[in-house]
């Protein structure tokens, strides 16, 4: 196995993430531990080197004290030259490689993608209303941040933590040999570094969370404007735009003042104790000397000691509080990302399965956990192969009655059957399948047209692709297509949400991807309500080649569209007050011929002033 293979950096976490700090820990480096503890081996091995190195100068140092400068060479250390050359050529370069290797070949290339994916299959997995109720750009601000924060915190404690530990313990043996009085002065200034680490770190990190999430506004902010960029042209907010990114950007520059103050006062109680060791230990160990009770090789020995040891002080307190950041921002990604706002299949849910696309709704009533909106009592059965159309003004629930067919929300009351299959006892995945979907706002993804189709049945072949489009009549534009790269047809990208396209031709595009996935019961939720009448008319054929053999749930507020329609239901207030052909409900004047006037009569009346 090679060794940048001894983590499966796409291995799926097992259970949901949760929310408190160390298991969430656990739960993002699951299956990766016998990696990061041998990373941690090396690490910790690389370490020891340093009291080692020490000790080698030490005993060099006495030899030749002993030997004097005459005999040093004449054979009688040897052995001790060898070992030192040994030591110096072999044996620490190898183990510091090892330690170097271990950490940039195994620990960070794949840990952050391992988090990362983890974290991005939860996010998917969450329902529609996490996503409504955030920016998209500060929910993938946080996975990327938070994947960034747990490979830094894996990385550096392998890396600086198991080294200095090591290098501690090491040291602690090296100085224990040398004078029980030298190791005591040693720990009482352990004992007053882990005091001042104590006291800093926390505040480090709370704060480190603080500017975490002040950055990820900015982000959000940022790319809010940029996504509705047309928005903010045509009603010329730049200036307001403007002003709101950089109060949020201001916010960050607060927080991150606040720990960079911080920050610069850890650092120099930090130095002002790192100097005062070399102080303790040499001074020390030279009074030893004075007496007699230690040689010169000590004095080195200590000296090596308290010089690395000071030196490693800053390099090591400076990597915890890079940790203490790191976590505070692994908090702050858990609060936004952790929330379970999802939908559950029940355990050992099957397949929906679809024969005839009979759909059923059985009293059903979902107003959002609130007193008003939604759907009230809702009967209504659709025939398989029928075309149902459905009308009613703004906020009258014709929206959340498709969303509960979809199973975008958890029903309140009753049930939605197809096919006799009670929809909340089947799989998500199946029921979503079975159910092809136009909205008006045609989502479509910055990739080019082949993906954007191919959306719809990623395993279709190409000719069943190209077919797909010339039925939803978009063959012919596509052909023509060439992007600001010069890529040409079906390879040719779109832009962010389809912006190189018009509304007719993102329509189709949207179109032809449902007739590719080619889904027993289709929902058509204003599909043609941004066109205007005579792009309108010219993919009445499609639509039609769309609809053909399918169970159809036609969303309109253009009530031209529906007069095809096999039969209608008028919605008010939540409830279905009205059902009937088009000409049945003209017929009896009510909520559908109000509709219609308004839409068609006023023309009428002004042909017949004329």
């Amino acid at each position: 196995m090679k060794i940048g293979n001894l983590i499966d950096a796409f291995r799926p976490a097992e259970g949901q993430p949760p929310v408190t700090l160390l298991a969430f820990f656990r739960w993002c480096l699951a299956g990766a531990w016998p990696a990061l503890w041998l990373a941690a081996l090396f690490s910790a091995a690389a370490g020891a080197m340093e009291a080692l190195t020490a000790l080698i100068l030490g005993l060099v140092i006495d030899a030749a004290a002993a030997s004097g400068p005459e005999s040093f060479f004449d054979g009688t250390n040897t052995m001790l030259i060898l070992s030192a050359i040994a030591f110096f050529l072999i044996a620490r370069p190898v183990l510091f490689g090892l330690s170097a290797a271990s950490n940039s070949m195994v620990v960070q290339p794949n840990v952050l993608p391992l988090v990362l994916s983890r974290l991005h299959r939860w996010t998917l997995g969450q329902a529609v209303t996490f996503f409504d109720d955030d920016f998209a750009g500060r929910i993938a601000q946080k996975q990327m941040q938070t994947a960034r924060a747990v490979t830094d915190v894996a990385a550096e404690v392998i890396n600086v933590v198991a080294f200095a530990l090591a290098s501690l313990i090491g040291s602690l043996a090296l100085l224990g040999a040398i004078d029980w009085r030298v190791t005591l002065l040693f720990l009482i200034w352990l004992v007053a570094y882990f005091i001042l680490i104590a006291g800093f770190l926390p505040r480090i990190r709370k704060r480190a969370g603080f500017r975490a999430g002040a950055r990820a506004m900015v982000s959000g902010q940022v790319v809010d404007t940029v996504t509705n960029i047309k928005t903010v042209k045509l009603f010329a907010h730049d200036d307001h735009e403007d002003r709101a990114a950089l109060g949020a950007m201001d916010h960050y520059r607060e927080r991150a003042l606040d720990f960079g103050r911080l920050a610069a006062l850890f650092r120099l109680c930090l130095m002002t104790l790192a100097g005062l060791l070399p102080v303790l230990l040499i001074g020390a160990t030279l009074l030893l000397w004075q007496r007699g009770l230690s040689s010169a090789g000590d004095i080195v020995a200590a000296g090596t000691i308290a010089i690395r040891i000071s030196q490693m002080t800053g390099w090591v307190s400076f990597t915890l509080m890079a940790i203490y950041s790191n976590v505070g921002e692994v908090e702050d990604g858990m609060k936004t990302l952790t929330p379970r706002t999802r939908l559950y299949d029940i355990p050992d849910a099957p397949e929906l399965q679809v024969p005839g696309a009979k759909i059923v709704f059985d009293g059903v009533t979902f107003t959002y956990g609130r007193e008003v909106g939604g759907v009230q009592d809702i009967n209504l059965t659709v025939a398989p192969g029928e075309k149902l159309g459905i009308v009613g003004a703004s906020g009258a629930g014709k929206s959340t009655l498709v969303a509960l067919l979809l199973r975008l929300y958890h029903g309140e009351q009753g049930q939605i059957r197809i096919d006799g299959q009670d929809i909340e006892q089947v799989t998500q995945e199946s029921l979503r399948r079975k159910i092809g979907m136009v909205t008006q706002e045609t989502a479509m993804f910055n990739r080019s047209a082949r993906d954007n189709i191919l959306y719809g049945r990623p395993d279709a072949s190409e000719d069943e692709m190209i077919a797909a489009a010339q039925k939803a009549e978009a063959h012919e534009f596509i052909v023509t297509m060439q992007d600001h790269k010069g890529r040409r047809g079906y390879e040719a990208h779109l832009g962010e949400r389809g912006v190189k396209l018009s509304g007719g031709q993102r329509q189709r595009i949207a179109l032809a991807r449902a007739i590719l996935k080619d889904a027993p019961i289709l929902v058509l939720d204003e599909a043609t309500s941004a066109l205007d009448s005579e792009v309108e008319a010219a993919i009445q054929t499609a639509l039609h080649r769309v609809m053909e053999g399918k169970t159809v749930l036609a969303i309109a507020h253009r009530l031209s569209t529906l007069s095809e329609m096999d039969r209608i239901i008028v919605m008010d207030e939540g409830r279905i007050v009205e059902s009937g052909t088009h000409a049945d409900l003209l017929d009896r004047g009510g909520l559908y011929a109000r509709f219609w006037n308004r839409q068609s009569g006023g023309f009428i009346r002004a042909e017949a002033a004329e």
